[in-house]
């Protein structure tokens, strides 16, 4: 679930992909049966926020997979954000277990993945920092070491 929003995020996430892929959201609202005025909310607020989404999931997918190859631009801000969402999801589920892509981006996001106030996301990490400890301390840290405390 995104936080303030009443449909699931799989829903919401299908909206979004449909729309990076070139189709209208009237199009998309009458595909998924949402009403129009909700689904090009939606697709503003991605469209709004693609940079600093795209930015986090990468970042997010790098530290999940070093090796992972770079993430190439798409044909637009939003689409360059869904393939960093796709490609934080594939590194995530390489790292512990797979999650379906819009579960995943809700709970990277802390459901807050299209809110309208301030950034669902930490500053960027620096050298030496310890992104969503809580999360990789329990399965056992960096390459099997725990974290530091």
């Amino acid at each position: 679930m995104l936080v303030r929003r009443a449909h699931g995020v799989e829903v919401i996430g299908a909206a979004l992909h449909a729309s990076a892929e070139g189709a209208g959201w009237r199009r998309v609202a009458a595909m998924l049966g949402v009403a129009a005025t909700t689904v090009r909310g939606w697709v503003r607020r991605w469209a709004e926020r693609a940079e600093r989404l795209r930015a986090h999931f990468t970042r997010l997918a790098v530290w999940l997979d070093a090796t992972l190859a770079p993430i190439g631009p798409r044909a637009s801000p939003s689409a360059d954000a869904l393939e960093a969402v796709a490609a934080a999801a594939v590194a995530a589920g390489r790292r512990w277990s797979a999650m379906p892509l819009w579960r995943f981006a809700a709970a990277a996001s802390g459901g807050r993945l299209l809110c309208n106030t301030g950034s669902p996301f930490p500053a960027p990490w620096t050298a030496g920092s310890v992104p969503a400890r809580d999360c990789h301390h329990e399965l056992g840290g960096w390459n099997g070491r725990r974290a530091p405390p």
